[in-house]
């Protein structure tokens, strides 16, 4: 790792960040490549980064910020980790794509089985949206019905069906859903509350024999982070089989995040069908999903509902998910055993939650936070959340004055109140330290 890593708060220039946002406003729709980036919900422009190493970015400009947002969740061991890069180095060398089968994707299959109880069978593709437009295609051919039921906020990639009363960046650009969706196409799409099975059950009573399957973040991550009320997963899973629909975890965001079996593990709920992404590309782009073999098997050449992928299995997105997943499931680079990992993960997410409540406390605002593992949110509200609607309640404007203030420490929060922090097996104690130390000061200002 460097040595460089400085301990003082950036240099005030911004000047070449706002020089390239500029310039990518001519060429790119408003200047970003995905609507989060653009800082809209908070103000200002954003920055532009040239490089992130350990648990830090640093921009155009040459400030360095302790890192929070982790490429939105994939880079669980920090930026650049040198394990990581050497495997991509190697694969490189032998070439970046072939359109044929490799090795490579069968050892990540295997491994995603072999972490992921529920899951026997599983498909790569490119993104986390790719896997949802296909697990639903998967649902509604299995089970022959056409409705599904989301979440209020739940978020699952952009497409149309699932563009409905979405959270994340949805939310945080005010629109409840995105022009160009057709009615057509989301009247099939039931939305219901979040951490409510009441309305869950409803749903099922007025379109009985028709509903092919729910799916939700089993922790939601585009609210901001919400953990699920106890017995709800649970009761997901009893209504589905009750009423023989599927029941589909969304563990882009979870999946070896919050443990190495993800969400479901962790709650000991079993789903029939679960995405994945983000972690299990090492921070390359990726996508799977996987479930049990008797609905796996129903998609081509297996079976008659059709998916496809030109890069599906890329040799370079496996070999770095393989590396981040073999440290992930070792402990460790042999420095503490295995769930060593995880066990720091807690650690660090313990501390900086108990540093954020006391300098909110000290500063005289309210907060209430949530968190599970290494994945956490903080609204700006006495709480609690545990809904979108709830979500929603939260003083935004605040956030945005909190977010400049930590920007400008060299602390980077994500520009949204509805997005997930994400810390990494990289952040140290000092990191830590330094983030409350910036809270403290930030927040009595506000």
């Amino acid at each position: 790792m460097a040595t460089d890593t400085p301990t003082t708060p950036p240099a005030a220039s911004t000047a070449r960040s706002a020089e390239l946002f500029e310039r990518a406003r001519g060429v790119i729709p408003g200047g970003v490549n995905s609507p989060v980036r653009a800082f809209k919900s908070v103000g200002g422009a954003p920055r532009f980064m040239v490089r992130g190493e350990g648990p830090r970015l640093y921009d155009a400009d040459g400030n360095s910020y302790i890192d929070y947002i982790g490429s939105w969740g994939p880079l669980i061991l920090g930026h650049a980790h040198p394990q990581v890069t050497a495997a991509i180095a190697e694969a490189l060398a032998r070439g970046t794509s072939f359109g044929c089968p490799t090795e490579l994707e069968i050892e990540m299959a295997e491994l995603v089985c072999e972490a992921v109880a529920s899951v026997e069978v599983v498909r790569m593709v490119n993104s986390g949206t790719e896997a949802a437009m296909s697990i639903l295609r998967l649902a509604r051919g299995a089970t022959g019905r056409e409705k599904i039921i989301k979440m209020d906020g739940g978020y699952h990639g952009h497409a149309d069906s699932l563009l409905v009363q979405a959270g994340s960046g949805v939310a945080t650009l005010g629109l409840p859903d995105s022009p160009g969706v057709t009615g057509g196409t989301t009247a099939d799409t039931i939305t219901v509350p979040y951490n409510d099975l009441a309305s869950v059950e409803g749903a099922f009573g007025e379109h009985d024999g028709q509903i092919a399957a729910i799916i939700i973040e089993p922790i939601a991550g585009n609210m901001g982070c919400v953990p699920p009320a106890e017995g709800y997963l649970q009761g997901l899973r009893d209504l589905t089989s009750k009423h023989g629909a599927l029941l589909i975890f969304d563990e882009v965001m979870t999946g070896f995040r919050v443990g190495f079996g993800g969400a479901q593990t962790l709650y000991g709920v079993k789903p029939d069908l679960t995405m994945f992404g983000k972690v299990i590309g090492g921070g390359l782009p990726v996508g799977a999903y996987g479930g049990r073999r008797d609905l796996m098997e129903q998609i081509a050449p297996a079976g008659p509902i059709y998916q496809a992928g030109t890069l599906s299995g890329n040799p370079i997105a496996m070999t770095a998910g393989l590396a981040t997943l073999r440290i992930l499931r070792d402990g460790g680079a042999g420095d503490g055993g295995a769930g060593s990992v995880y066990e720091a993960l807690e650690a660090s997410g313990a501390a900086l939650a108990a540093g954020l409540a006391e300098a909110a406390l000290e500063a005289g605002i309210e907060i209430y936070q949530t968190r599970v593992g290494s994945m956490s949110g903080m609204f700006f509200q006495s709480g609690p959340v545990g809904d979108f609607a709830s979500a929603k309640l939260s003083d935004t404007d605040r956030y945005a004055k909190f977010f400049h203030g930590m920007l400008a420490e060299g602390v980077y929060f994500a520009p949204s109140q509805f997005e997930a922090a994400f810390i990494s097996a990289a952040h140290a104690e000092s990191d830590i330290e330094q983030t409350i130390a910036a809270a403290r000061k930030v927040m009595k200002t506000m």
